[in-house]
């Protein structure tokens, strides 16, 4: 499995992996993490939660996974083909505003990704998806309409989804992601929140 920081690419494998999460209980990991903004933020305010950012930009990156925090870790792959080497591991998954192949992917349904994130989470592990209208007005959607596929998708998968609930330009601000403070200050801050978990 391949995980950087700053500009180093370095391997790890299962029980580098499992060595490194021994002494933490809750392991959250945010799938298309982007720059890693959000991973430091949570790794800095929580010394005892293990935060793992994944996502297949490894330019992106090197900023915010320089920084050597012993429970802070970024995984180069796709969103679609997870390292097998979380199987099981975590209990806690974010995706924060997802564009591109990865908002595709959760509007078509794919069982690639839903399957993937079903393999990487502890028998229950909490969800939560935020959404924005920028990004599903450039696939041809509106925010409603795609967070409503999107939710119908999940449940389908036999997750348990809530409906999801308006985040405002003040949420959006105090939200810890680089994307975030773009919508609250932009032209477009509107936003939706699903949270579930997945059985």
């Amino acid at each position: 499995m391949e995980t950087i920081r700053g500009r180093k690419s370095l391997e790890i494998d299962f029980n580098g992996l499992t060595d490194r999460l021994a002494h933490y209980h809750r392991i959250l990991l945010d799938l298309g993490t982007g720059d890693g903004r959000y991973v430091r933020t949570l790794a800095e305010e929580h010394s005892d939660w293990f935060i793992i950012g994944v996502d297949s930009c490894r330019e992106n990156l090197h900023e915010h996974s320089r920084l050597k925090l012993q429970n802070m870790l970024f995984i180069i792959a796709r969103a679609q083909d997870l390292p097998h080497e979380l199987n099981g591991l975590v209990s806690h998954i974010t995706i924060n505003f997802p564009w591109g192949s990865l908002l595709e992917s959760l509007l078509k349904g794919d069982p690639a990704l839903t399957r993937g994130l079903e393999s990487i989470a502890r028998p229950t592990a909490s969800v939560e998806l935020r959404l924005n209208g920028g990004a599903l007005a450039e696939v041809g959607t509106t925010l409603e309409a795609g967070a409503k596929l999107i939710h119908a998708h999940l449940l389908h998968a036999g997750w348990q989804v809530d409906a999801p609930v308006r985040m405002d330009a003040r949420a959006l601000r105090s939200f810890p992601t680089t994307w975030a403070k773009r919508l609250a200050f932009g032209r477009d801050p509107r936003a939706l929140k699903l949270n579930g978990c997945i059985k």
